[in-house]
């Protein structure tokens, strides 16, 4: 049990926690034990995988994944490219094409329609 009164700040013994036998953690100080001790831990981790074999091959197989993906990747945007390129030429050429009708149907409509008016073309059969 905790004692309070004149003097209670200075004393060695640790606060427990009511319903257990062990010191409960002093707020603070353990903020900068508890980041040390990560800190420690991390480094300790750092220096066994880089001591490691196996963390560079990992890294090395990683390494050519991403590689290769990235290749299969550039190859497909330039498969895709080459695919719109011959699709837009090939609608090109259909509206080429469509225009042509188009505009010979046109004409051919235009001389049928002056070839049927009265006063049209000589020899057209229509005589006044």
């Amino acid at each position: 049990m905790a004692r309070s009164g004149q003097g209670a700040e200075g004393s060695p013994q640790a606060v427990v926690a009511e319903g257990s036998s062990s010191p409960a953690p002093r707020p603070g100080a353990s903020g900068l034990d508890t980041k040390m001790a990560w800190g420690l831990v991390g480094l300790g981790l750092v220096g066994h995988m880089l001591r490691s074999p196996r963390f560079y091959a990992t890294v090395a197989v990683t390494a050519i994944a991403v590689s290769s993906l990235r290749q299969i990747g550039q190859q497909n945007r330039a498969g895709m490219a080459a695919r719109l390129g011959a699709w837009n030429e090939r609608e090109m050429q259909r509206l080429g094409r469509q225009a042509q009708r188009q505009g010979s149907a046109v004409k051919g409509a235009a001389e049928m329609a002056r070839s049927e008016l009265p006063g049209g073309p000589a020899g057209s059969g229509h005589e006044t």
